[in-house]
């Protein structure tokens, strides 16, 4: 084993899934904050950019309904990866996203490692924080969905429950929006990206593998469970080729240049935030 062997992480279901929320979460904000922000100088570029506020309200609306009907389509594909017959394994193993119990063991010793304190912990497959990653976005997504929904649907909504109601789902949709975008351009950036341990970037959700001695640093819980149940070797994979890494490099800072400019002139002008 060289140490140019790379192991594979993401199937290619997982890395379109990624893409198409990536591209659909930018287009959300850069759209979201053109409106929210159309008193300003800025907001008002941003509008022209989308063909004006009225054409960046139906990009909005549209890109919103794509998101929900690939929500649903996720949610029922982790559905059929649920070994039914093994139910407790499939939620809460080795190999879910569900957090457990060995989660919070390892935050706790991650925390006496930082101060001294302990060993390092040896993580699994899924670490602890990339798990609340996911979460942070998966529970984040109904909420944003329904509020969407009642606010584009107005006269329908008010046939069943009060016209007040519109209001309290243009702030949550609003408030959810915020931080949403707060965490994804400043959480998520620094994990993924911006750490010590991923700099310049963390390349694995765009080639879908990972070098074995990367894996074996961060996740080495993880590969001695796939040398015990010999499924190691065929885990391996070819590494990506040059021109797709060249691209993939270009997209993703790309795509990290743009959140930070929309995060960063977000704060500058927040004073100006306007609900229409």
């Amino acid at each position: 084993m060289t140490a140019k062997t790379r192991i594979k992480r993401f199937s290619i279901i997982d890395r379109m899934f990624h893409l198409f929320l990536m591209l659909t979460f930018l287009i959300q904000t850069a759209t979201g904050v053109s409106r929210l922000f159309i008193t300003t100088v800025w907001g008002k570029k941003l509008n022209v950019i989308f063909g004006g506020y009225e054409t960046s309200l139906l990009i909005h609306k549209r890109i919103g309904i794509l998101m929900i009907a690939c929500f649903v389509i996720h949610t029922l594909y982790l559905l059929s990866r649920i070994n039914w017959k093994d139910l407790g394994t499939s939620i809460f193993g080795p190999d879910s996203l569900v957090p457990n119990l060995q989660d919070f063991k390892d935050l706790w010793q991650r925390t006496m490692w930082l101060f001294g304190l302990g060993s390092p912990p040896k993580l699994g497959r899924w670490t602890y924080w990339e798990k609340f990653d996911y979460w942070a976005v998966f529970w984040g997504m109904p909420l944003l969905a329904i509020t969407g929904l009642m606010l584009m649907y107005p006269l329908l909504t008010s046939r069943f429950m009060p016209g007040w109601i519109l209001n309290v789902a243009a702030l949550l949709h609003r408030a959810e929006a915020i931080l949403a975008v707060t965490y994804i351009f400043i959480v998520h950036f620094f994990i993924g990206h911006l750490r010590p341990s991923s700099f310049p970037m963390n390349e694995a959700m765009f080639s879908g593998s990972v070098s074995m001695e990367e894996a074996m640093e961060e996740k080495p819980s993880w590969i001695a469970r796939l040398k015990e149940d010999g499924k190691l070797e065929l885990s391996h994979t070819n590494p990506p080729v040059l021109w797709y890494r060249a691209l993939y490099y270009i997209f993703g800072y790309a795509a990290l240049v743009f959140g930070i400019y929309l995060l960063i002139n977000g704060i500058i002008y927040s004073r100006y935030i306007t609900l229409h």
